[in-house]
């Protein structure tokens, strides 16, 4: 079974300037997260049209989050 994937950019016209170290997509597919070199964790709002808004950003990490996982019900 072959699976067809787009190609999505998380930014808009410029790139954050934190490096995105992790990402990961909700089961819903409206939320993707993305983990930073610096620390951060960003929450970003995904349209069925593809087109992606910031929502939040978590700070408090004092190392870069290289990884990300959905916790179980």
């Amino acid at each position: 079974m072959k699976v067809s994937v787009q190609a999505v950019a998380v930014w808009g016209k410029k790139a954050p300037s934190h490096s995105i170290t992790a990402i990961m997509i909700t089961d819903d597919q409206q939320t993707i997260v993305t983990g930073s070199q610096e620390g951060q964790i960003c929450l970003w709002d995904l349209s069925s049209e593809l087109k992606i808004s910031s929502k939040e950003i978590l700070f408090g990490h004092t190392a870069s989050v290289t990884c990300l996982a959905k916790a179980r019900e």
